[in-house]
């Protein structure tokens, strides 16, 4: 699939920094590869933070990435890490 950019809200921000979240049923590793978010080039900084949760097939996954490099026309945010939880209830 590809990025929508109805999904990516801004959540907060200062300092030139920003937090995002984002939701999509694109896989996550789609969603951290190199140009995926390019059409959001303008409203990305480097450094800001986003929230994905992606659902692959019923299955969720939550995780944080950063941006790490924005030309102007093309975004790369890093692999990020998958924030794990139980619920053992």
């Amino acid at each position: 699939m590809a990025f929508t950019p109805a999904s990516l809200t801004r959540l907060a921000g200062a300092s030139g920094v920003s937090l995002w979240h984002y939701s999509t049923a694109d896989a996550v590793g789609d969603v951290n590869t190199a140009g995926y978010f390019n059409s959001a080039a303008n409203m990305l900084n480097v450094y800001d933070v986003i929230i994905a949760v992606t659902s692959v097939g019923g299955s969720v996954a939550v995780s944080h990435m950063y941006v790490n490099a924005n030309n102007g026309s093309t975004v790369d945010v890093v692999d990020g890490v998958a924030i794990t939880s139980t619920d053992s209830d």
